[in-house]
């Protein structure tokens, strides 16, 4: 039985939400986004409230009871609040800004990186070393947030790279005499 899948999602105020043909669809200050539900469970709202309920008792719909209700809350609170990645970039002469919808990034490679913004995200660099990655759609802005680690991930060694902030790096030690 799932845990997660019992609560309800509550829909906090701004934020109106319209269930049809088993897509949800939720509208706040911070854009639309939707959802389509599988026939393995079933949606309902009431009073403010987003239930998800398993069709059956079979191990398919159980296993997707709760995921489809983070989805939702996810979709509820992206609309509502937004979810935001920080990343921290390590290393001499390493440094991003933006440049119009283009964030430029300097590794250490004989050229800088130019990456597109994509439509949705919204990317801040408040220092050179830091970039704050927001948008609406969580998943989207996970991948986005990897796509940028992944130019320069940081190596064990010396700890360069661009990182998530707070993440822990595996330092190894160099070579001994």
């Amino acid at each position: 039985m799932s845990r997660v899948g019992q609560l309800p999602v509550n829909v906090p105020d701004g934020v109106t939400v319209e269930l049809a043909d088993r897509v949800l669809k939720a509208k706040g200050k911070l854009g639309e986004l939707s959802l389509t539900f599988v026939d393995e469970v079933e949606p309902s709202l009431e009073d403010d409230k987003i239930w998800v309920k398993p069709v059956d008792d079979s191990i398919e719909a159980r296993k997707l009871w709760g995921t489809y209700r983070s989805l939702a809350d996810n979709i509820v609170t992206g609309v509502s609040e937004g979810f935001s990645r920080t990343l921290e970039i390590q290393g001499v002469g390493y440094r991003a800004q933006m440049q119009d919808k283009t964030l430029v990034l300097q590794l250490g490679y004989s050229h800088e990186i130019k990456f597109p913004v994509p439509e949705g995200i919204e990317i801040k660099c408040e220092t050179q070393t830091e970039i704050a990655v927001t948008g609406a759609d969580k998943q989207q802005v996970g991948s986005v947030a990897a796509k940028i680690r992944s130019f320069r991930p940081p190596e064990p060694y010396k700890g360069k790279g661009v990182r998530y902030k707070g993440e822990q790096i595996l330092r190894k030690e160099g070579k001994k005499k």
